[in-house]
């Protein structure tokens, strides 16, 4: 009876290490063939980079993503989320999604590519054009591979993510009901370019905004004494803003406070303005922070220009702007995405843990608000030889277009390894597995 134990234990050793070493070798097919769809890769990102469209404006780019999925033959429902796709591969439960995010940003390209924004005061800047392209990538590998997939890989192309919270919007329209976990990228220009950076817990911050009017009496600048002058009032409060952090916040959590906005109207040298209108971000790791955040910032706003004889009018920007809660990775996922890293690249010493950053990103809503475990990674694209050293959000960003093929294996690892281990949910088991 001992014996036949023993040789069941071995021959079930044996299945998973020959399971194992199957997955090894279709994760570095997926490498190689992906390698050899490169100038592919690079066409589409360079056509991309060419027609950046802002939050809910990309028209022509959604149609340019359909006629790629509609060459790959692969399925999908528009629109979602006003300008989006959601297309699927595969079939049955259980489903998993990788998503991109598909808008540009308001800010003048001065990079020196051949192939820079033709759209002026407009560029993808925030190397959304590549998070596009490693999808549709992803997705030409996955597809040739439709018939060995255990499940459904949903392809989610959101529209504005840069303040518009398409990804909440994306829950809302029930898109993500089905979803059992969801998985995303962002190139990252601080890391060393084809690095793989995930950690468990929050990776990337809350983030908020709002504009405060503060209203005085206005007059001539040689008599402000007949003034209640709302630009000193104004001052004062970017100062006292400060202490939210400085004095009330542990240093330990991570919070910021960010004025950036300044605004007397265009008004003569010597006139003092009736009103100055200032506009600022704010960003912490945790909701918890952002609440206490908001309550104090008001009473500071309100009593500091009340101490100045003048009025704050606070505007929180919901509508316009909404709030982004923090980006909150799954532990299991998060090891997971490290694994699966591993055995693409066939190099350890490029998956490394991933430091948090007070950056927001709309990817949060799916976890934070429909509940799917969701991992967020990010793809190093530094190298200093190609100067793609600028950061994000800067009019001098530059791509290291060999991450492309990178992010594209990873895309189809990702989800073929998850549709292969996942059973009946992250349970504890499961979890391990994964």
């Amino acid at each position: 009876m001992e014996r036949c134990k023993l040789v069941q234990l071995f021959f079930c050793v044996a299945m998973l290490q020959a399971v194992r070493g199957l997955s090894d070798a279709r994760l570095a097919e997926y490498m190689q063939e992906s390698s050899k769809e490169q100038d592919w890769l690079v066409g589409i990102r360079r056509e991309l980079h060419q027609w950046p469209e802002l939050m809910y404006e990309e028209h022509n780019t959604s149609l340019f993503l359909r006629k790629a999925l509609d060459d790959l033959d692969i399925p999908y429902k528009f629109p979602a989320a006003k300008t989006g796709i959601v297309a699927t591969i595969g079939k049955g439960d259980p489903v998993v999604a990788l998503r991109t995010d598909i808008d540009a940003l308001p800010i003048h390209e001065e990079s020196d590519v051949p192939f820079r924004s033709k759209i002026d005061g407009k560029s993808h800047a925030c190397g959304h054009d590549s998070h596009m392209t490693m999808l549709l990538g992803g997705a030409k590998l996955l597809k040739k591979r439709e018939s060995e997939l255990k499940g459904t890989v949903k392809l989610i192309f959101q529209p504005a993510e840069e303040g518009g919270a398409g990804g909440e919007r994306m829950v809302k329209e029930g898109h993500l009901k089905d979803v059992k976990a969801i998985f995303g990228f962002h190139v990252w220009p601080a890391s060393p370019s084809g690095s793989v950076l995930t950690k468990a817990g929050t990776i990337m911050g809350a983030a908020a905004q709002f504009n405060v009017t503060v209203r005085g009496r206005g007059g001539h600048a040689a008599m402000p004494h007949t003034t209640v002058d709302p630009v000193v009032a104004g001052a004062a409060l970017v100062t006292a803003l400060q202490t939210v952090i400085a004095r009330e916040t542990d240093p330990l959590h991570s919070q910021v406070v960010s004025m950036t906005r300044f605004n007397t109207g265009e008004n003569a040298y010597n006139v003092i303005p009736d009103v100055v209108k200032l506009g600022a971000t704010y960003r912490s790791l945790t909701h918890e922070g952002m609440v206490r955040m908001k309550k104090r910032m008001y009473e500071i706003m309100t009593s500091t220009a009340a101490a100045y004889g003048c009025s704050a009018e606070v505007d929180w920007m919901e509508e316009a702007h909404p709030y982004y809660p923090p980006t909150v990775n799954d532990p299991a996922l998060a090891a997971f995405v490290k694994n699966v890293g591993v055995r693409v690249l066939g190099d350890s010493s490029r998956v490394k843990e991933a430091i948090p950053t007070l950056a927001g990103e709309d990817f949060s809503f799916y976890s934070h608000t429909a509940g799917v475990p969701a991992c967020f990674t990010f793809l190093g694209i530094k190298d200093e030889k190609l100067g793609t050293t600028h950061g994000l959000h800067t009019p001098k960003f530059k791509l290291d277009e060999s991450v492309l093929k990178l992010g594209a294996a990873l895309h189809a690892g990702l989800a073929t390894e998850f549709l292969d281990t996942y059973q009946g949910g992250l349970s504890d088991s499961s979890r391990a597995e994964l």
